[in-house]
């Protein structure tokens, strides 16, 4: 599985891309989480379930594992999740970035039109293969989580529709781990997680807001307590597992006692750590009160996670090499018997089913295909009977077969096996340990079974497959799984893909432990392979009961050998020659067995059979029985017969009869044979008589001495032919293996000589990588720290990058990151020149300072340059923006400063009284000339009010006057009267003007007034 990438923009900035490595890096480091990672799945309705689960997170506790969200989003639509999901959650979110290493205390969310898949504690994004509508991220996570984290992985399955999620949850069982799934009835849609639940394989069901407190329960029992775990090596710890294993046999009626310890040991502790039990001893007494308890540990040790053509490369091997070699093995019409042992809910069986069915329609010809599957778990095979799949199941097949071989349920949610496909398979419940099983079968399949199982239990199934296959037939195995030790039962198809032809073997050692290992009825046996009743036992004919009746009444003792002499089959009382060799009882050899007397002459004869293939006799034997000798008659016969029956090596017949010359047993000292000696010779005839018969017996014993010396050396000499022969083949191909190792040495001298060499530009590269991150992080604090907004651009005014600072004078955000400056909006004023002015300092390379002014009212010094390279090369331009605010207000300040000091003057140096009066009437300004004209000190004016200027005679006269003049902004000159500080009353003439503020609001009224006469005065009258 290669990871997608998400596609970075054509021309981001070099700066950038010295970080790819570090992700690259974390992603391959080959290790496992120290923390549980909880995937969590989610569909329609999902939102709300996230939002209930992580309010029930504690929030006085870090939870100590971290959380993946997958939900099903719409590719165009930009997710709100992570924003979402931070409001309820003291952890911090992440929307995932491809390669992101997974943290403890942490949540991430998939961004949206993406895959996302575990690699070692990293997320890595994929661009989904499948089409919109067909996509299980669900499943992809969840699968590859499992495969990642092993017993680590945790699933959980929220609301949504369809069926998403349920593969995944068998995957993550499979590898130990824990899956819970929101209660159906807590959920907006159950499609989902009543899909899960189906599986049988779920552990907790809890709505959404219980599910923090007992995630947390269960992962500090099961991973925070591992020192603590149970061990089985301790004697006590044996003695709770057997009565486990009694428990299970008990109430289910199967055996786990020859299982891997391992495989019983992980099961029992994850079922520990689910209901939080700390002992074993404490768990055997849970599983004797809670029978559902020991059915639920049952299901687990059952587990069995399949899927339709499961391992492609192998089953693409079965149909390209074995599927057609069953059809060309059998004529138009014939049976063809395959066996799917451990099918568990059936999608391998289905998979064996279609290719035989494509292959059979390729073929253009009829036969008739009979596929059995079964399996120990009947809730399996109830889902195999009925043939319906989640709609997860479109990853694992081809869209052809899906079309061709399924059709989907009218919601979608599911597809069902279609009846051609479905009538060619039987599904039955078996036990494959002690129930019967079938025979003449083409092909076994036992995928995934035997790893569970210990040494002596596949001891015992291997013998039992080759004996049900018929002779050429194919046993099909799990990637992780082999004959072992019975490489002599089965030939090697394919090691990869384990495929294994069965060979001809005739151990008797073997056959007696097959015939101790089988029922003794077999179910399947009595099915005709031709037309008939199945179970129909045929009748014998008249020929054959006759012939056997002769075989058992005349027939002598024989043995049927091979040429080395291994007994395959004995009959009739063969124990007067043959008797068991001391030693190890092993494969029983007729030589070996064979009674004094017998051997030296039954070695010759099965040699001299072996190389004339002639019939070989030897009649007269003295053999050894119980002290006396018994005369014997000794035939080896080779034997012939249908090359397609016989096996690949030849076997002989050798045949035991007692000698017709004599019928009783001789003393232990054999008589001389030869002429009787008559009644009336005298004892010198009788002695010569003895000696000439004795002298006859010594020399056919001798003859017989030297033809076995001679067959001896005949054997000595076709094994030295042999050996040197082997000798020779021998020092070929070690000669050829020298040179190829020769070769290998030159060609690992070379790559590490390449491996060296890379490691030096290696750790060139990561020098220049931490130089040029150090450097880039140097600058981005720099450019950060001026607070210079600069924004970078190529030849095509593309930008480059930016700092902070130029976000607020150009609206750019990360993104903008290569388009055109002219798409990009600018927050400047009154200024459209930007790209005319930077292509011509492209054009020039002059650079140009424009003050432009932001909407704001903002002030910048906008400087553009040519970007010049280190070789200098121009490769762009630099715009800059310098902040000149406070120059700016300080210049209109100063101005405004200016422009006050002079009024001031005027205002000083002025003849006329000039005063300003709030429109209350107090007085804000009072200049020299009004002092001298009324008398009254700059001080003393201001803290009085215009009133006390105006005779009280007219004073609310004068007022009125002033507010209807105060209506327009200019006053038309107009006369009155004015008191002076010593009282005298000046008539003045006045001119009024209205002072306003920014907002045009009126605040004050400046007057300027000048005496024409004094009409009386206080100093002069007294007054």
């Amino acid at each position: 599985m290669t990871p997608g990438h998400l596609k970075k923009k054509a021309n981001s900035p070099s700066l950038e891309v010295p970080l790819a490595p570090v992700n690259l890096a974390a992603a391959e480091t080959p290790s496992t989480a120290s923390f549980p990672i909880v995937g969590i799945g989610a569909s329609a309705g999902g939102l709300a379930a996230f939002e209930a689960f992580f309010s029930g997170m504690p929030s006085d506790a870090e939870p100590g594992m971290a959380f993946v969200l997958v939900q099903h989003l719409a590719p165009d639509h930009k997710s709100i999740l992570s924003d979402l999901i931070q409001r309820y959650t003291r952890m911090q979110v992440f929307e995932v970035a491809d390669g992101m290493v997974v943290q403890p205390n942490c949540a991430y969310i998939i961004p949206p039109n993406r895959d996302m898949a575990c690699l070692h504690g990293a997320l890595q994004l994929l661009e989904p293969s499948e089409p919109r509508g067909h996509r299980l991220p669900i499943d992809f996570l969840f699968r590859s989580l499992a495969l990642d984290q092993k017993e680590r992985a945790i699933g959980i399955v929220l609301s949504g529709t369809g069926s998403d999620g349920t593969a995944g949850v068998r995957a993550i069982k499979d590898e130990g781990g824990m899956v819970m799934t929101q209660s159906p009835d807590s959920a907006e849609y159950d499609g989902m997680p009543r899909s899960a639940l189906d599986t049988g394989l779920v552990d907790y069901v809890l709505p959404p807001a219980e599910m923090p407190a007992q995630l947390i329960g269960y992962a500090t029992h099961a991973f925070g307590q591992r020192a603590r775990a149970v061990a089985v090596a301790g004697p006590k710890s044996e003695l709770a597992l057997k009565k486990i294993v009694v428990l299970l046999r008990a109430q289910t009626g199967h055996d786990f006692s020859q299982y891997k310890p391992s495989t019983i040991q992980r099961r029992i502790e994850r079922r520990m750590a689910v209901h939080q039990i700390k002992a074993l001893d404490s768990y055997v007494r849970y599983l004797q009160e809670t029978p559902s308890e020991v059915e639920a540990l049952f299901r687990d040790l059952l587990i069995g996670v399949t899927n339709f053509f499961r391992d492609p490369e192998a089953f693409a091997v079965l149909e390209k090499q074995v599927i057609p070699t069953l059809f060309a093995d059998h004529p138009a019409g014939a049976v063809i018997r395959v066996w799917s042992a451990g099918c568990s809910t059936g999608e391998e069986a289905y998979s064996i089913a279609i290719l035989l069915q494509e292959h059979m329609e390729a073929l253009k010809q009829s036969y008739t295909i009979q596929v059995f599957a079964t399996d120990i778990d009947s809730r399996a095979i109830a889902t195999a009977r009925s043939g319906l799949y989640p709609a997860s199941i479109a990853a694992d097949l081809s869209p052809q077969r899906l079309a061709r071989f399924f059709t989907a349920v009218p919601d979608g949610s599911a597809y069902r096996i279609n009846k051609g496909i479905r009538d060619l398979l039987v599904f039955s419940e078996q036990d494959v340990i002690k129930d019967p099983p079938f025979s003449r079968l083409d092909l076994i399949s036992c995928r995934n079974l035997l790893i569970y199982m210990g040494a002596e239990l596949q001891k015992r199934l291997i013998p039992l497959f080759h004996y049900v296959l018929r002779p050429g037939g194919t046993l099909f195995l799990g990637t992780s799984e082999g004959v072992g030790e019975f490489a002599d039962l089965f030939a090697v198809l394919d090691r990869h893909a384990k495929l294994y032809q069965r060979k001809e073997h005739f151990s008797s050692t073997r056959r007696m432990t097959l015939g101790r290992f089988l029922p003794p009825r077999m179910a399947i046996d009595a099915a005709p392979t031709g037309g008939g009743k199945p179970g129909s036992r045929a009748r014998l004919p008249l020929r054959e009961l006759t012939e056997q009746a002769l075989l058992q009444q005349l027939a002598p003792a024989s043995a049927l050998v091979n040429g080395q002499g291994d007994i395959l089959y004995l009959h009739g009382r063969t124990g007067m020659y043959l008797e068991p060799a001391a030693g190890e009882s092993g494969v029983n050899n007729i030589l070996r067995m064979a009674r004094e007397g017998l051997r030296q002459d039954l070695s010759m004869a099965l040699h001299k059979a072996a190389n004339s293939s002639q019939r070989v006799h030897c009649p007269g034997l003295q053999v050894k029985t119980n002290s006396h000798f018994a005369r014997v008659d000794l035939t080896v016969c080779p034997l012939s017969a249908d090359p397609e029956v016989m096996p690949e090596s030849p076997l002989y017949l050798v045949m035991l009869q007692d000698s017709v010359a004599t019928d009783q047993a001789q003393p232990a000292v054999p008589a001389a044979s030869g002429r009787a000696a008559a009644p009336d010779e005298g004892p010198e005839a009788k002695a010569a008589s003895h000696t000439l018969a004795r002298i006859a017996v010594l020399e056919q014993e001798l003859r017989a001495k030297d033809e076995y010396l001679q067959t001896t050396q005949e054997e000595l000499e076709t094994s030295n032919e042999e050996l040197k022969s082997s000798n020779e083949e021998m020092q070929s191909v070690n000669e050829e293996l020298q040179s190829t190792n020769e070769e290998l040495e030159t060609s690992k001298e070379e790559l590490q000589s390449v491996n060296e060499e890379l490691a030096t530009v290696n750790a060139e590269l990561q020098a220049k990588v931490i130089d040029l991150s150090r450097t880039n992080n140097d600058m981005n604090n720099l450019l950060a720290g001026t607070g210079i907004g600069t924004v970078f651009v190529d030849h095509q005014l593309r930008i480059l990058r930016f700092t902070p600072a130029a976000s607020g004078i150009i609206n750019l955000i990360q993104s903008d990151i290569g388009r055109p400056v002219a798409h990009i909006v600018s927050n400047l004023a009154g200024y459209e020149g930007l790209v005319a002015d930077t292509r011509a300092v492209l054009n020039t390379l002059i650079h140009k300072e424009v003050d432009v002014q932001t909407r704001e009212g903002k002030w910048y010094t906008m400087r553009i340059q040519p970007y010049r390279t280190l070789d200098n090369v121009i490769e762009g331009a630099v715009i800059s923006f310098l902040d000149i605010t406070e120059t700016v207000q300080t210049r209109e300040a100063l101005r405004a400063a200016n422009d006050l000091c002079r009024l001031a003057v005027i205002v000083r140096d002025a003849h006329d009284a000039i005063t300003v009066q709030d429109l209350e009437g107090r007085i804000l300004v009072w200049n020299p000339g009004a002092v001298r004209m009324y008398g009254w000190a700059e001080g003393e004016a201001l803290r009085m009010n215009v009133r006390d200027l105006i005779p009280p005679e007219l004073r609310e006269e004068t007022l009125l006057t002033l507010r209807q003049l105060a209506q327009a902004e200019v006053l038309e000159p107009y006369r009155g009267q004015r008191l002076t500080k010593y009282g005298a009353v000046v008539n003045v003439s006045m001119i009024s003007t209205v002072l306003m503020d920014a907002a045009g609001e009126v605040y004050a009224i400046a007057t300027t007034e000048r005496a024409s006469e004094v009409v009386r005065d206080r100093r002069k009258t007294g007054r």
